[in-house]
């Protein structure tokens, strides 16, 4: 399927749901209060523009440069995390509504919810209750978004490991997602703190960028200066073929990474004869819809390996692991999740994905599971915390 059709099939489908929350916000904050006038108006106008303001910023982003792109951006995305807490609080508080009616019904006083006076308190309360909780969690979830980052130390015995590997350090970056709210300086400051941890070896598994090369090219000029005696690794994320992956693929290099692309490498601390595991590294899952000859084939980059020899992969989304595990994968390193970003969002990430964050066991495969190192959309964080993670590989043998 042509790139622009399948942009414009998922342009519509966003629309359609972003339409559907956007009324159902409107009906429980300004239609069931009885807003009077002029603010029931007010309060219609507003949620129309702000409905129409998502989908018209992620179009005039690929039209304007990042400096430009950022000043309307930045309170368009805010009102999407917003826009997702309102639609589950409200929704929360309908179900326990029902609830509630279904109860009354059950013991014959369905006459509590019959009076319209006492109706139009319970829905202005419930408006007022909902615009204060939102308000003061959505402050509270952009300075925690904007906030630090976190170095969060991960040990992972790994079976086959030898014990002369005991200690290497792997510093794991993933979805940092620059662009028209992530820049040059930002970047560079991980570029500083990775480089603090020493690491043996860096990976990035992907959505490291959301624009194109000529918007991105002296944003992501930094992870020049990234430093690790066994090199620095990239695989694709979903979001660089959203950004023209076949630039970036020719880009990225130049960066001195490498990027793999359903293979997998040997890696030595000493001499060609020195004990060694190997990185294995596949392309996003949803590659082969956006570019011929793209996407995941774990089977391909695991081809000849040695089963004596223990292997890392870097895989976008957590769910490569289903197929890892079937051969002969000891660890590996995703991300794609953001660990749900703005709870409750985490417990639909499930629906797609059958890990959402942290360290887990599969079948044998060890997985983790970072929580990202940006953000994507609402620079928000509920629940989750950015993270830069560091993964000391450890010996079973010592």
């Amino acid at each position: 399927m042509p790139r622009w059709i399948l942009f414009l099939l998922m342009f519509a489908i966003a629309a359609t749901v972003l339409g559907g929350v956007h009324f159902y916000i409107y009906r429980r904050l300004v239609v069931a209060p009885d807003l009077p006038a002029p603010w029931s108006t007010v309060g219609r106008m507003v949620v129309i523009a702000l409905a129409v303001a998502i989908p018209l910023s992620f179009v005039l982003t690929r039209m304007v440069s990042n400096n430009v792109a950022k000043y309307f951006v930045y309170p368009v995305f805010i009102w999407l995390g917003l826009m997702l807490m309102f639609f589950f609080l409200l929704l929360g508080l309908d179900l326990l509504r029902g609830l509630f009616w279904a109860v009354t019904k059950a013991t014959g006083q369905s006459e509590l919810l019959a009076d319209p006076d006492r109706r139009l308190l319970l829905a202005r309360t419930m408006a007022g209750a909902s615009v204060g909780t939102v308000l003061s969690a959505g402050a509270i979830g952009v300075a925690h978004g904007l906030g630090k980052l976190a170095v969060k130390r991960v040990e992972v015995t790994l079976p086959r490991l030898p014990r002369e590997l005991d200690g290497f350090t792997i510093v794991q970056l993933t979805d940092l997602h620059l662009g028209p709210m992530r820049h040059r300086g930002w970047m560079a400051e991980v570029v500083r703190r990775v480089n603090k941890l020493k690491p043996d070896l860096v990976a990035i598994t992907g959505d490291l960028v959301d624009s194109s090369v000529a918007q991105l090219a002296d944003d992501v000029a930094p992870l020049k200066s990234l430093t690790a005696p066994q090199g620095v690794f990239f695989v694709t994320g979903n979001h660089e073929y959203f950004a023209d992956v076949t630039s970036w693929l020719e880009h990225i290099p130049k960066l001195g990474m490498r990027v793999l692309r359903n293979e997998r490498v040997t890696i030595r601390r000493g001499g060609p004869r020195s004990p060694a595991f190997d990185l294995a590294g596949v392309d996003d899952h949803e590659g082969r819809r956006f570019a011929p000859g793209h996407g995941a084939d774990i089977p391909k980059s695991m081809k000849g390996a040695d089963p004596n020899r223990a292997v890392v992969m870097l895989a976008h989304q957590p769910k490569a692991v289903l197929e890892a595990c079937r051969h002969n994968v000891g660890l590996v390193l995703s991300g794609h999740t953001h660990g749900g970003q703005i709870w409750p969002w985490r417990y639909l990430v499930y629906l797609q994905q059958p890990y959402v964050d942290g360290l887990h066991l599969h079948k044998g495969t060890q997985i983790y599971v970072s929580d990202g190192t940006g953000f994507w959309g609402p620079p928000i964080r509920l629940g989750s915390t950015a993270e830069i993670t560091q993964v000391v590989l450890r010996s079973p043998t010592t």
